[in-house]
């Protein structure tokens, strides 16, 4: 792949130009080329996936509440089912099912009115017993455990292994990738970019694309376009290697809390999405937090609460208002397209996100109604529901 140590100078010119190095930005890059897209250029400030991608194991499913968000995951778990084909890379999909453990019965309630509307489009997950739970999940306590909600068909992958497989692929059809290269500026003239402005030139272009994750607001701010994102700081940790090794467990997510746990190579992953975190671009690790899945721990899953950790791993999650995306083409700056802000489900929706952005790009109709997720609604005021805001 071609990187900006390759070059003092970006190209002078490029058709597109996609701000953002991450696993939406290589998604879109690979699907725009294999579209026959040509001249793309790849700005990323620093190494391709060193932002919200750089997660060591990332969700797969399809589990969500609202139609729009089953089918994106739906579409994307059949991509990564089909990667190591197209675009022909292993990623290690480990397909062990999500687990979502509920305490109340109004969480039971409510998660059997999304296990109907994922039935209906074809998700498989069904709610099961306490009992059954901790079948599945021997670490789990079904003391004070309501029901839970499983999803054979989900699990997780390596998100730098996708990244790679998309920029590797993209890089074949043409793709130029300017790895530490960053936006300094954007020039628009009346509704259009014209230019986009980096440490290493200017690139002269026709359609920019911002994938940049939690840095998007300030890409938005640079082209006159209001793209509400803000960086949350999440955090997990890895135990020692366990003996004898931990049993093949589903991704296991305590829904009241958040805290989750899943297989990590020869041992356990532990995460928590801590409430108290304020906003900011600080990715430094720091094990207090563990003392939060730990209290979590001792009553849903004790065997948990007191096993040796070994280090962990902090990124930024991209959060908007309403915890959805924001994926479209500005009304104001017509070849500025947009797609940020999961909120966590970024990685679980590049493959469908790539095509849908590819489609808009191509003036095509995607394969889904995205409408609801411009950024357009927080000024219209059509915000969509807020989407449980767990892994």
């Amino acid at each position: 792949m071609s990187s900006s140590s390759a070059f003092r100078t970006v190209p002078s010119t490029a058709d597109v130009v996609i701000v953002g190095g991450g696993v939406m930005g290589t998604s879109t890059a690979f699907h725009l080329a294999e579209a026959g897209v040509r001249n793309i250029v790849v700005v990323e400030r620093g190494e391709l996936g060193c932002g919200s991608s750089g997660k060591p194991i990332g969700g797969v499913r399809a589990h969500f509440s609202d139609p729009l968000n089953i089918e994106l995951g739906s579409r994307s778990l059949r991509a990564y089912q089909d990667f190591p084909y197209r675009p022909g890379a292993d990623i290690r999909l480990d397909t062990v099912g999500y687990l979502f453990l509920l305490t109340t019965a109004q969480q039971a309630a409510d998660f059997e009115i999304s296990v109907g509307i994922q039935n209906g489009l074809g998700v498989p997950s069904r709610m099961v017993g306490p009992s059954e739970a901790r079948r599945l999940c021997p670490y789990v306590s079904t003391d004070g455990l309501v029901a839970a909600v499983y999803s054979p068909t989900d699990g997780h992958a390596r998100p730098g292994l996708v990244v790679q497989g998309y920029a590797h692929a993209a890089a074949r059809a043409g793709v130029t990738f300017a790895t530490h290269t960053a936006v300094t500026g954007i020039d628009t003239t009346g509704d259009r970019v014209t230019t986009v402005h980096t440490d290493h030139g200017p690139i002269a272009c026709s359609t920019v694309i911002c994938t940049a994750g939690a840095w998007s607001a300030r890409i938005g701010e640079l082209t006159g376009v209001g793209l509400p994102v803000r960086p949350v700081r999440r955090q997990l940790a890895f135990t020692a290697p366990l003996t004898p090794p931990a049993p093949r467990i589903p991704f296991t997510i305590d829904f009241a809390s958040s805290a989750y746990f899943h297989n990590s190579d020869d041992g356990l992953l532990f995460g928590l999405a801590d409430p108290d975190q304020p906003d900011g671009f600080d990715t430094t690790w720091t094990p207090e937090w563990l003392e939060l899945f730990r209290d979590v721990a001792r009553h849903r899953a004790p065997a948990l609460a007191d096993m040796e950790t070994v280090g962990g791993w902090a990124g930024l999650y991209e959060v908007t208002p309403d915890h959805n995306a924001l994926i479209g083409r500005s009304a104001e700056v017509t070849n500025f397209l947009y797609a940020t802000g999961f909120s966590g489900h970024g990685f679980l929706q590049a493959p469908a996100v790539g095509e849908i952005v590819r489609d808009l790009y191509l003036d095509r109709k995607p394969f889904v109604d995205i409408t609801p997720l411009s950024a357009d609604r927080f000024t219209t005021g059509a915000e969509i529901r807020p989407e449980a805001h767990v892994v």
